[in-house]
């Protein structure tokens, strides 16, 4: 039996239709539209599950399919992307839910939606958002930013690195030359994750402190995350 879906009526930004099948509202989005490109199964699942920023998540899915990019789940994550390369990627926190330029250095920016992750981020950026209404405020300015990342992968652009090395607290050193695994994972990890386990570290005034740090986040480097991912 076809599932029916149930439309809410949200103030001031119109209806929204919200299925009770994730996977089937981004297939109906999709053949009426012939731009948007196809969606990812492994993201209706992420989209379908019970989450404080689902609503927006899904906005902000729509509007990246819809301008083209191809849907993919990387680091748990829906992540859109441009012949391979990384161009946005959905992101939920505690207290918002963002979309995440991977080269947001590069766009001009002239509206000033797009703020710096942490202070020793480089490429990255984010433009965030607490409601649906927010989103579909920006959409145009979203989609010409989208539009504008996808034009700087077209010309191979690159944001330009300061790869001088941080020095690595020796807490963390004494953790790397004890556990050869935990060396191994975070030698493993891009140059930005590294960078920005040694700036947290780092900013602990306290060796305790910073002891602490690195033993809380000793499971994300196992698993290769960043972080922030």
């Amino acid at each position: 039996m076809t599932k029916r879906a149930k439309a809410i009526a949200y103030p001031d930004y119109g209806l929204i239709t919200k299925p009770q099948d994730a996977g089937q509202q981004s297939q109906e989005r999709h053949s009426s539209d012939p731009k948007m490109k196809k969606t990812n199964p492994k993201v209706d699942a992420y989209i379908s599950e019970d989450r404080k920023w689902r609503k927006e998540s899904e906005r902000l899915r729509m509007i990246s399919l819809g301008c083209g990019l191809t849907e993919e789940l990387k680091w748990g994550k829906p992540c859109y992307t441009f012949q391979e390369s990384n161009v946005v990627i959905i992101q939920e926190f505690k207290e918002y839910c963002a979309l995440m330029f991977c080269k947001g250095a590069l766009l001009k920016d002239p509206k000033g939606i797009l703020k710096r992750i942490g202070e020793h981020t480089q490429a990255a950026r984010q433009a965030r958002f607490t409601n649906v209404r927010e989103i579909v405020e920006m959409e145009p300015t979203l989609k010409a930013c989208i539009y504008e990342a996808v034009e700087a992968e077209k010309a191979g652009l690159k944001v330009i690195l300061n790869k001088n090395p941080e020095p690595i607290p020796k807490e963390f050193q004494n953790k790397l030359d004890d556990i050869p695994a935990l060396k191994t994972a975070f030698y493993a990890l891009t140059q930005g994750r590294q960078r920005g386990y040694i700036f947290y570290f780092s900013a602990a005034k306290q060796s305790k402190t910073r002891e602490s740090r690195i033993e809380k986040c000793r499971r994300r480097i196992l698993s290769g995350k960043g972080f922030n991912d």
